[in-house]
Formats: structure tokens, sequence, C-alpha cells
């Protein structure tokens, strides 16, 4: 089977190496995110075409600052380092860094040098995104500049005969327009990368290696009814076929007819046996009492494998465990494949959820796939849009939209109401276009009228945003007619509710979800 080229990203800590690796995956060369101090072995392996080196907070002075790894360095491969990474690049080369007399953030007009190979095509004078404090002052022996902005005599550099570069802007957010043909240059110019990394061959490979690992063995997957665990479900069919049975399992905390609506379309779809089990009163009496987010994602993640383990048992003899663990859950989870320095934003069900004791040996064949590479894929294989493209939706369920403690009386509202806000937005032609919109039910109650009376009754809150991967989002712009629809039918139509907010919050600073 053909080998794909790989280009490997080392991040210092930058809040744009997510983006580094979207728009190289959007060349169609595969990459990976991996930290600064990965093992040698790791790379070894990955045997890349070219490094990426992020920006990062650090400067390269300061005390523990993490540095390049001197094997990376050694490697005669190209590099091309972004901001810190370039700093880091001149500075462990014989250069010299410091301290910019004037900082210089946001736009800037740079000037590239004729003949570089980084900025051909290029149109005069493009528009780039500068952030950064420290300047380069003496280049490293072998580099020359290849660019200026007013502010920076040395705002990209290059090492030509050893296809060492350095941009000290940032091509890879989207206030530098023509950074994708700078990174494109990188890719196909510099590293000779042939771009052959698609759908289908991703489908190709991950179906190979699925089977080569399984061997006759037997597979569970746990199937929650979304586009990742569908797609994760039909590669491993493909794969294996009947030595795969899913489990599709209700904790209690599905929305308004997912149930009914999942097990539809895994019977039309999914070429495998699919196992329903009700496991709501288990998981509620396991939640009564509980507030606090992280536990509650603890103890969901454990009594799903708890499920899993006997339902298993039940059947017979199974070694594996299949999830659809994406790229932006082990991120975010601060998994191993992140740098050492990242934070922890949440513990994901699949990552970070899962108990030590777990008998099961984990399949994650997306596990390095952003949301809409996901859906490529599963169009790929065949699988439809209502699967293809339903909205994210977490493995936690509505326990992550229920603030507070989960009883059954608390879900009643919350189902209600996210099933008007579904509704709603679907039916004024947005539920593409908007890329997760749901309902939130808040421990906050308020004084209201209705009627002649007084109330005080719960507060709810609807969140729509927008966003490429869910590693950052905006807030939808929805019509303020749309949203007087959704507050009127939530007050009149859901018991216990008399008034409902809209959250206008980007990510970062807050989270798409609640908790």
């Amino acid at each position: 089977m053909e080998k794909h080229d790989t280009i490997v990203i080392l991040d210092f800590g930058s809040q744009y190496s997510q983006l580094i690796t979207r728009r190289v995956r959007e060349a169609q060369v595969y990459c990976e995110m991996l930290p600064h101090d990965v093992a040698p072995a790791t790379l070894e392996k990955l045997n890349p075409r070219g490094y990426i080196l992020s920006g990062g907070p650090a400067s390269v002075y300061a005390p523990h600052a993490p540095p390049i790894p001197r094997f990376v360095l050694e490697s005669g491969r190209p590099i091309l380092g972004i901001c810190y990474g370039m700093q880091l690049l001149a500075h462990q080369l014989g250069g010299a860094v410091a301290e910019s007399a004037k900082r210089e953030y946001g736009f800037a007009r740079l000037h590239p040098a004729k003949g570089s190979e980084l900025f051909a095509g290029l149109p005069p004078d493009p528009q780039v995104w500068m952030s950064h404090g420290d300047r380069i002052t003496r280049l490293p022996p072998g580099f020359e500049p290849i660019a200026t902005t007013d502010n920076a005599p040395i705002a990209a550099m290059g090492d030509r005969q050893r296809n060492l570069y350095g941009l000290q802007f940032h091509p890879e957010v989207v206030h530098t327009p023509d950074g994708p043909q700078i990174i494109r240059n990188f890719l196909f110019r510099i590293c000779e990368c042939e771009g052959s990394w698609t759908p289908g061959s991703f489908v190709e490979e991950r179906v190979a290696e699925i089977r080569e690992e399984v061997g006759d063995r037997r597979i569970l997957c746990a199937l929650s009814g979304g586009v990742d665990s569908a797609v994760a479900a039909t590669l491993a069919a493909k794969a294996v076929g009947h030595q795969l049975t899913c489990v599709f399992v209700d904790h209690g905390m599905l929305r308004q007819g997912e149930a009914e609506r999942s097990l539809r379309l895994f019977d039309q779809h999914i070429d495998a046996k699919v196992l329903a089990v009700d496991a709501s009163e288990r998981f509620l009496r396991r939640l009564r009492g509980i507030v606090a987010p992280e536990e509650k994602r603890r103890i969901i993640g454990t009594e799903f494998i708890r499920v899993f383990e006997e339902t298993a048992k039940s059947l017979g003899d199974f070694h594996f465990l299949l999830q659809g663990t994406l790229y932006p859950d082990v991120i975010e989870s601060a998994g191993p494949q992140t740098a050492a320095t990242a934070a922890r934003i949440k513990t994901h069900h699949n990552v970070g959820g899962l108990p030590a004791d777990m008998k099961f040996k984990l399949i994650e064949p997306l596990r390095y796939l952003f949301k809409d590479e996901v859906r490529a894929v599963g169009k790929t294989l065949g699988l439809p849009d209502e699967m293809v493209y339903r909205q994210p939706y977490p493995g936690p369920g509505l326990a992550v939209r229920c603030i507070g403690e989960i009883t059954p009386e608390r879900l009643a509202p919350l189902r209600a109401a996210d099933a008007i806000v579904r509704e709603e937005i679907e039916a004024a032609g947005l539920g593409r276009e908007v890329w997760q919109y749901f309902a939130v039910l808040t421990p906050v109650k308020s004084v209201g009228v209705m009627g002649d009376g007084r109330t005080y009754a719960n507060l709810v809150a609807v969140r729509a945003i927008t966003s490429e991967d869910g590693m950052t989002a905006d807030w939808a712009r929805l019509p303020h007619d749309l949203l007087a629809r959704i507050s009127s039918r939530i007050v009149n139509e859901v018991a216990g509710v008399n008034r409902v907010v809209y959250d206008i919050s980007s990510k970062p600073p807050a989270t798409i979800e609640w908790e």
C-alpha cells in the first residue's frame, strides 16, 4: 500500500498550532502535531518529509524555554519555523534574538525578496498577521533575509542550501490571506510532498490497519448516534465484518427522539449487529447529587465502560473497544500527543474519562482527524447526509447541558427546550450553516409574570455557534425574529421556564459546551 508523505508540526504552545495542522491537511498532505519534546522513536516511525515549528508564548532566552530537539535540527529534513519557531532556529543555529523596541501585533505588509521559493506565486506586498515581541538581530551563518516589513527588517529568513526557513508572521491564520500558498510552497516546492492524502486513501489505509490489528478477534463498538462513531463503525465493518458488534447505550440523557432515530439509521446504513441497551436508571442513579462537571464526565465515562464490559461478557469474548475519538478530543484533553505545556480544557469522555483498569484495547481510527475530515470520510463511505452532517453532540449528552444536579425532573424541560431550538433553526434553513445549536438548563431561577400571576421559574440559555472544526468558535448571528420564535415557544410550551437568554460568547474565552 502507498505510504503518504508526512509533515510533523512541533508544538511550542501557540494558540494557532491546530490551525497549522489544518492548513497542511487542506493541502492533502498528512501531518501530526506533536509535543516539542517528542521522543526520537516517534519521529522515526513517522519518517516526516519536513518539520514545522509552531509559535509559542516563551522568549528564547527565558529560563526553561523549550528548544528544538537536536536530532530534528540534524535530520537534514526541511524546517519551517513560525514566530517563536523562527526565533529558535536563529538562536540555536548561531544567530541572535532580542526584545523588540516596538512590539508588532496585527496587520503588516510583507515585502518578499525576489526568487524565494517560499513566496512563489504571491501578489506584490501581501498582507500578513504579526504577533511577536522579540525579533532577530543577527542571522545565523548560512541564512539570508528573504522578506521584510516596515517594522521588521528580518520578517522571514532562509538557508536555501539546508532548506531551513523562518517566518516572523503567522501564515496559518485567516488574517494572512496568502498564508495557505506559503504553506503549500513549503510542502510542495521545498519538502517535495505529493499531496496524495485524501478521504479515499484514508479509508483504504485505516481499513487495512484495523484488519491487521484485529486479526480474527472481535470488536465491540461504542455507537452513540453521532457521525464520529458511525464513521468509525462503518470503517470497522468494512474491515472485519461480522467480527464487529455495536452497542448503543441509552444513558438517560439523550435528546428527544434520539434513541429511535439513531437505531433506525443504524439498521439502514451500518452493516453490523447493533444492540440497544437501556442503562438510563443506572446512570442517573450514579449521578444523583453530583454537580461538578468533571466528576459528571468521569462517572459517565467509567459507567460506559462498565456497561460495555458487562455486555461483552454476556455475548462472549471481545478484545477491542472501538471509539470515534477525534483530534480535538485529544488536544483539549491534553492527551499524550499534545504539548507538555498544554492545559487540560476538559476531560473528554473518550480520552480522560476512561478507567485505568479497562479490560479492552482501544481502537480509535479517527483519532487524528478533524470533524470536517470525518464528514468527508463518511461521504466517501456512502453514509447519508442525515448521519454525516448531524451537528456535533457530546458523548455525555444532556449531562453537560444540565448545569447542576442531573435528575429526570430537570432533564424533562431541557429535552423539550432543546427540541424547540433544533426544530426552529432547521426550519429556518440554517441547520448546515450553524455548527452547533442547543439549549442549556441553568441552575438559575428568576421572577416572571405569566397571565396575571407571579412566577419563579427556570432560566434556559440558547447556544448557537459557527466553527470550522470546534477548536475555535464564534456565536451565530441568528436573525432576531428566529430568536424571538425560539424564546416564545420555550416559555409557552415548556413547563417551569419563564426566561430565555442567548449566549454570545466566543471560544475562546468560553467553550462550546457549558460544562
